[in-house]
């Protein structure tokens, strides 16, 4: 076969299956065809994502204090970020699926691992969640607040990284 389809004289016939099959494998093998690998992981830098701590913080309406933790740590190449909030009012809100991402649960107040756990007692259980005691009395990316985070959060970090 010469790689196109059949024909017949006066009457126009459609291919059967085995004669789409070995047009595909005579082009296939005319264009050398070799299948691509797969990358194995994703890497940034020397650091395999795959092996970044995955770190949630989560704090009421997810508008300050999660979001300004987030933003800290973003370009940290030991970890992976994500901000919620416990509140239905929240910009994003908690969910199972994000306690099951997270190695790390860290809540900004124990109101916020206290919602978590009543709210998600199965999810919660496997999650490590840390209080960081960072009250609810600045603006996103306050220069406090962000030292406040660092302060409460590099140790924690110390210990699993």
């Amino acid at each position: 076969m010469n790689g196109c389809l059949p024909r017949t004289v006066g009457k126009r016939e459609s291919p059967n299956i085995h004669q789409l099959a070995a047009i595909l494998v005579d082009t296939l093998r005319r264009r050398k065809f070799t299948a691509k690998p797969r990358p194995r992981s994703l890497t940034k830098g020397n650091q395999n994502l795959n092996d970044r701590l995955k770190v949630l913080f989560v704090c009421s309406k997810n508008q300050w204090r999660s979001p300004t933790a987030e933003k800290v740590y973003c370009r940290d190449e030991r970890v992976s970020v994500r901000s919620r909030g416990t509140a239905r009012s929240a910009v994003r809100t908690i969910t199972a699926a994000d306690l099951h991402w997270a190695d790390l649960v860290l809540v900004m107040e124990g109101k916020h691992r206290n919602r978590i756990r009543a709210e998600f007692p199965q999810a919660s259980r496997r999650s490590q969640i840390y209080v960081l005691d960072v009250p609810d009395d600045y603006q996103f990316m306050d220069d406090e607040l962000v030292e406040l985070i660092r302060s409460a959060t590099d140790p924690i970090f110390s210990q699993h990284t």
